[in-house]
């Protein structure tokens, strides 16, 4: 094919785009409860133009000299399109969009099961209590050999395969044969596929006497709700004080963080409101009476606490509910809309900015990095490029005359410096290989602990000789781990073999249990906690 002729094609399937985002900037946005997916986008009319970029589409389909896939060209076309606008609307294929939807839903067809690549061997890591795997019987250790009929031992085989054979419609049966404590076991196990629930709060726990722990995930559909049961358990365990940890939590669905900011006032107050070119200003309010309305609150966050969750920063800030604890907040404060294509596939669309109550937007500055057209299929990748630096571009003050700030991302009331063992490139390194969960797993699964989960949360701390295992182990693979660099990087290792051993023997709140013992945000905010209650009783 000539490249003129590719070029021609290329233009016309972006026509094609700019009509297919014509009828979808025509869907109207009413949502009383703020951004939810499940629009669909229904045609509206076509132009005497738009009719002529159809037949064009037509004339490509029926009289073109190759064989065309449309459907792949349209896709492309779009991408092309969205690429332009901001950088987070997004189009997303069907499995693309089933899986988001699965994501922030927290639910799946399955059975609840997660396992690690070993040596090409799949081992068992985690099963959802009461899921199908737990209830079929599956333990943790158990290595899986045959998923019905084919072979995922010693094979090669994909994470991709894997969850195909494995993910299928409610109610259908799956055998699963396993070796377990090193034999073959004779007979399959046999499951039932059914809708698995996934949490959104990662553990709640009383972390120290009358101080709840609660760590979110993401917004899911039902992180409003899981969020209210955990406080009324926090509560009757005594909780009078809360750490709400939010870092790494990318955000979700947008009214879903308004009812969880609403949980901390006892009034119908103003959470956000959002503004956009075709967007007037809407203002959201929480409830009337929230669950966790007096009480010392901390809210931790990081680089990578986004969207949704810096919603509920901002307002907290913003209304002098709690202090803030950690680093600047990711920076966006675009809210997108989720529209539908019939054939599954949907588009991500930026519609309007969101502010904190006070009016400040925390939206990092973006701007096009054109230096990145090089060729049609990558000239967009990576085309916007965003302002990590932060400047103070308005000053505001709370009701408390504490000062607060727009400019890109939520700025915290007290600041966690970066450790810089964890931005080396050779712990980096650890992460990106799975060396630590390589390790953990070839060494700490041969038998189980010999001490119960209270022992092992309050006592044990990884022995000399495991972590010399462990080094030597990495050296093994090719990695030269000098004995300077093994002494920087001991304690962040330690903590992370003695999080994912917790985590194999007895759960995933063991793990965050084990990880905060020395976190830095957790500790520095314990000890605010402490200061404000040691002001409390001061004559």
């Amino acid at each position: 094919m000539q490249k003129g002729t590719k070029r021609n094609i290329f233009v016309a399937a972006t026509y094609a785009a700019v009509l297919l985002l014509g009828i979808l900037l025509g869907q109207n946005y009413v949502d009383e409860q703020g951004s939810k997916p499940g629009n669909s986008l229904v045609p509206i009319g076509l132009s005497n133009n738009s009719w002529k970029i159809q037949q064009m589409i037509d004339l490509i389909a029926d009289t073109y000299v190759d064989s065309v896939n449309i459907d792949s060209v349209q896709n492309g076309a779009i991408n092309h399109i969205i690429s332009h606008l901001d950088p987070y609307s997004s189009y997303l294929v069907p499995n693309e969009a089933q899986r988001q939807t699965e994501i922030l839903e927290g639910t799946f067809e399955g059975i609840g099961m997660e396992y690690f690549n070993l040596n090409d061997s799949l081992v068992i890591v985690s099963l959802i209590n009461g899921g199908p795997a737990d209830k079929a019987g599956f333990r943790v250790g158990d290595k899986l050999l045959k998923i019905a009929d084919t072979a995922v031992a010693g094979v090669n085989v994909s994470r991709e395969r894997v969850e195909k054979l494995i993910r299928g419609r409610r109610g259908t049966s799956l055998d699963i044969h396993i070796a377990r404590d090193g034999q073959e076991l004779n007979r399959p196990i046999r499951v039932i596929r059914d809708q698995v629930t996934v949490s959104s709060i990662d553990v709640a726990y009383i972390i120290r006497p009358g101080v709840g722990y609660l760590k979110i995930r993401r917004f899911g559909i039902n992180t409003a709700e899981e969020f209210k049961r955990a406080i009324i358990e926090l509560k009757k365990q005594g909780a009078s004080k809360l750490v709400l940890d939010l870092r790494d939590n990318g955000g979700g669905y947008f009214h879903i963080a308004i009812k969880i900011a609403g949980e901390f006032f006892n009034d119908s107050r103003l959470i956000v409101y959002t503004e956009g070119a075709h967007e007037e200003r809407h203002e959201y309010y929480g409830d009337e009476s929230g669950e966790f309305t007096d009480g010392t609150v901390v809210i931790l966050i990081n680089e990578n606490t986004a969207s949704a969750s810096e919603i509920v920063a901002g307002a907290i800030q913003d209304w002098d509910r709690g202090v803030i604890i950690g680093r600047r907040s990711y920076g966006k404060g675009i809210v997108q809309e989720q529209y539908d294509f019939s054939d599954g596939s949907s588009v991500n669309l930026s519609i309007a900015r969101y502010f904190t109550p006070l009016g400040r937007s925390i939206q990092k500055k973006y701007s096009p990095n054109w230096s990145n057209m090089h060729d049609y299929s990558s000239m967009y990748n990576g085309l916007w490029a965003l302002d990590t630096l932060y400047e103070h571009g308005k000053t505001f003050k709370t009701r408390a005359g504490k000062m607060v700030y727009s400019g890109g991302g939520i700025l915290p009331d007290i600041h966690v410096a970066q450790d810089s063992n964890e931005l080396s490139l050779f712990y980096q390194d650890l992460i990106q290989y799975s060396f630590i969960e390589q390790f953990v797993y070839s060494r700490f699964t041969q038998k189980l602990p010999a001490y119960s989960i209270e022992n092992f949360l309050q006592g044990y701390h990884l022995p000399d000789n495991e972590f010399r295992a462990f080094v030597d182990f990495v050296r093994a693979e090719g990695f030269i781990l000098n004995n300077q660099k093994s002494r920087q990087l001991r304690e962040l290792i330690e903590s992370d073999i003695e999080a994912l051993v917790g985590r194999y023997y007895f759960g995933r709140e063991a793990y965050f249990k084990v990880k905060n013992r020395d976190d830095k945000f957790v500790k520095e905010s314990l000890e605010y906690i402490k200061k404000v209650d040691s002001q409390l009783i001061s004559p």
